[in-house]
């Protein structure tokens, strides 16, 4: 990438140069049950990181997809639902197969350059507007890594009366807790839309509550 050089696009300007005072690296991550490599560039790493992300970790991010083939942008979230940051759970196939492998091991704050080819991305197919066969490139920038919302370390922390079981209360407390750790408070409403989706997702009998069994959906460990 040419020292300056910017993509464009309505809601969102993306510098996809590095800074001189950090530098930059590249790592190759491999993909066993696929075919293709993921090509992980380190943009930006925070002088010190609090926790690195894993499987079953609850993210908060910005990402941006372009065609490496031409740079012409796909997906921007800063201007995708309202422009906030999107809210995921790592390695569990809520985004490509790609990026799953690319963000994994990020520190809050950090920034990567993600080259993912077709097999680990759209495929074959395609998903319009990406075409068939397609190389992507995601620049990705992570506001806060969570213990969570699967794994039980996360619960003990959230499980504040040690009933084994959260309220939406002890939720928004963790989640609260966790914003203001990063230096990012938030209103009551962000608060509320994010609770509305948790608990959408993970309360199935609908009875206010998240067992660990509805919680413990990854088995990441033990309670």
């Amino acid at each position: 990438m040419h020292s300056g050089m910017m993509w464009k696009s309505v809601g969102c300007v993306l510098v996809l140069f590095v800074s001189s005072q950090f530098g930059s690296w590249s790592v190759w991550a491999a993909a066993d049950e696929l075919d293709g490599e993921v090509k992980i560039e380190f943009l930006f790493k925070p002088e010190q990181c609090t926790q690195k992300s894993k499987k079953g970790d609850l993210l908060n991010v910005h990402y941006d997809g372009f065609l490496a083939k031409d740079g012409s942008q796909f997906y921007c979230s800063r201007s995708d639902k309202a422009g906030h940051p999107q809210w995921l759970v790592l390695g569990v196939g809520q985004v490509i197969k790609g990026l799953d492998i690319g963000m994994m091991d990020m520190c809050p704050g950090e920034k990567r350059k993600i080259t993912v080819p077709p097999a680990l991305a759209f495929g074959e197919k395609g998903k319009d507007p990406v075409p068939p066969n397609a190389t992507v490139v995601f620049e990705v920038e992570v506001y806060s890594v969570s213990r969570g919302p699967r794994s039980m370390e996360a619960f003990r922390k959230i499980d504040l009366d040690k009933d084994k079981s959260l309220t939406k209360a002890e939720v928004k407390q963790y989640l609260k807790l966790e914003f203001e750790k990063g230096g990012k408070p938030r209103d009551e409403p962000f608060y509320e839309k994010i609770m509305a989706d948790i608990f959408t997702k993970s309360d199935h009998d609908r009875d206010g509550l998240i067992s660990v069994k509805e919680y413990n959906i990854y088995e990441h460990d033990e309670l």
